[in-house]
């Protein structure tokens, strides 16, 4: 439950950085919750490979 929910409020947060800017309080707002979700899935025992898996790349043919 705490990966899904760490990346959602973490997409959100991007998201109000793009739209609203950096030093909008919503966007704060935002950061902050995407900080303590994080650390809630850390205290879990989550790595941070489980919220951010690694890229893959394409290859080309």
């Amino acid at each position: 439950m705490h990966i899904p929910t760490a990346r959602t409020v973490q997409h959100h947060a991007v998201r109000a950085i793009a739209a609203r800017g950096l030093s909008h309080p919503l966007t704060q707002a935002l950061l902050v919750a995407a900080a303590l979700t994080a650390a809630a899935a850390w205290d879990a025992g989550h790595r941070v490979t489980d919220i951010h898996p690694p890229l893959t790349r394409r290859s080309k043919s």
